[in-house]
């Protein structure tokens, strides 16, 4: 029941955060900041008090490594919204996000010196190729949508930032989970902590985007106005997305948390990976963003290397064949 319940929590507060967050995008490309700020005050302020019990419980792992963690995930979540003033389509951000466990896999074996089946490096080619596949196509959408303007250079240029800012926060992703797995293995599994740390520890770094944030507060406010089902109230629609956004958020987190203390890591990669595919194709066909055959291709790549990374092809394959091996010894 409670793996069920997780389960919908993921996918309906997950793809409903994809959307909220499209909306606001579409409307303020720049709107990154005060979106990552709504959302790390929401969980900061649950996890204060239903977590630290209003800041009487200490933590269980040193406040020193929770900076280090921390520093590492502001920087992530910055830059992640941040990609998309750089002239990043919503469905490229989600496919280059698909590739965080094959950067957390890169790292693990460069840092930890981890090894690896055949199957498992053949997905790091695979989710490498399809990442590749989106990209150039979309430099390639990029170059005909900026021919014949006169800033048509500069216009690729910001889009090449972006794609540096989503491999970096990629790349930096991957080395905080090798880092988190480290500290889970020396102090043991502290989730709920970690995630009221991670929020609450980086506000003060939102005061380096006090005048973008508050130039976002007051573009929202002048949007036009919208009345909330059931409510019946009436305000601004961009601070209704941010609050549907800030909601389904930590809808989807906690989904992932549930889920994490329910299920194996394999089920929980597959439901994520399934939910990313998700919202995806609700991107592509509700907003109609540009895809070609090229991007399904390229798409296509990435999540069979995911799954072929979680084992989920020869967990299926096995269960498959189970039957018909259990046939023959009966024969």
């Amino acid at each position: 029941m409670a793996t069920g319940i997780a389960v919908a929590l993921v996918f309906i507060g997950c793809c409903s955060n994809v959307v909220s967050l499209e909306l606001l995008v579409r409307e303020f490309p720049g709107c990154g900041n005060i979106v990552t700020f709504a959302q790390f005050l929401l969980i900061a302020l649950e996890g204060f008090i239903f977590e630290t019990n209003f800041g009487r419980k200490k933590p269980t792992i040193p406040i020193r490594n929770y900076v280090i963690m921390v520093t590492m995930f502001f920087t992530v979540s910055v830059i992640n919204n941040y990609a998309l003033n750089f002239n990043i389509a919503m469905p490229l951000h989600m496919i280059f996000r698909s590739g965080s466990l094959i950067a957390n896999m890169i790292l693990g074996i460069i840092i930890l010196k981890k090894r690896y089946s055949t199957s498992k490096y053949l997905s790091i080619v695979l989710v490498s190729a399809g990442i590749f596949i989106c990209t150039i196509m979309s430099a390639k959408q990029v170059n005909v949508a900026s021919e014949g303007s006169e800033d048509g250079f500069n216009v690729l240029m910001r889009w090449l930032i972006g794609i540096a800012m989503l491999t970096f926060a990629l790349l930096m992703s991957a080395r905080m989970g090798i880092f988190q797995e480290t500290l889970y293995k020396q102090y043991g599994k502290h989730s709920k902590e970690a995630l009221f740390y991670n929020h609450c520890l980086p506000l003060p770094g939102f005061l380096l985007f006090a005048t973008d944030i508050y130039r976002h507060c007051d573009l929202f406010t002048q949007s036009a106005p919208v009345v909330i089902p059931v409510f019946g109230l009436t305000m601004p629609v961009m601070w209704f997305y941010l609050l549907i956004n800030v909601i389904t958020q930590y809808v989807c987190i906690r989904g992932v948390f549930v889920l994490t203390t329910e299920c194996t890591s394999l089920t929980v990669t597959l439901v994520v990976t399934l939910r990313k595919f998700l919202s995806l194709i609700f991107s592509i066909i509700y907003f109609q963003n540009p895809f070609t055959t090229w991007h399904w291709v390229g798409t296509a790549v990435v999540f069979l290397g995911t799954l072929l990374y979680t084992e989920v092809l020869s967990s299926i394959w096995t269960a498959l064949r189970g039957p018909a091996i259990k046939d023959k010894k009966a024969e």
